[in-house]
């Protein structure tokens, strides 16, 4: 009987913590760069998975993999983990895990060289989190302004890159 009362106060604990926990609220930002290369040349400069060391300024090592599904880099002496979780000839996406003790935001990056034509192409930069750590709508959009701006100055970076 005192197991059974354990395990009922230890599901109201449960359930008491996800109802006070934020609903998670999602958000997409999309960005896009034309560039006056084909789409395969500017692969081929901007789109090795550590190649974010060229045009992000961020220091980038694999620590596990070798480029393929799962291929983990670390970025900015440790701090960011990421995990490469697709991959095309021209595009790649990848994650972020759980930290303990940390909110997990889901956070989740795409890049793709898109062909537009014989002789140019697109960048695309999408990225998609949870934001409902925030404390309320001001903080929430700088942090996506924030963001917006960091990878836009990726974009076009790459884009230098890309037609040099």
């Amino acid at each position: 009987m005192q197991r059974l009362l354990c395990l009922v106060a230890l599901g109201a604990i449960v359930v008491a913590a996800g109802a006070s926990a934020a609903e998670p609220e999602y958000v997409t930002i999309k960005m896009e760069i034309d560039v006056a290369k084909p789409a395969k040349e500017v692969w081929a400069k901007v789109g090795g998975y550590c190649d974010i060391s060229k045009w992000f300024n961020v220091d980038c090592k694999i620590t596990s993999g070798n480029g393929d599904m799962g291929t983990v880099r670390v970025l900015a002496g440790g701090r960011v983990t990421e995990i490469l979780v697709a991959k095309t000839d021209l595009s790649y996406g990848y994650t972020q895990p759980v930290r303990e003790g940390q909110f997990y935001n889901l956070y989740h990056g795409f890049l793709e060289a898109k062909p537009v034509t014989a002789t140019t192409s697109k960048l695309l930069y999408t990225l998609m989190y949870d934001i409902s750590d925030k404390p309320d709508k001001a903080a929430k959009d700088a942090d996506i302004a924030g963001r917006r701006t960091r990878f836009e100055m990726g974009l076009k970076n790459m884009k230098e890159l890309a037609e040099k």
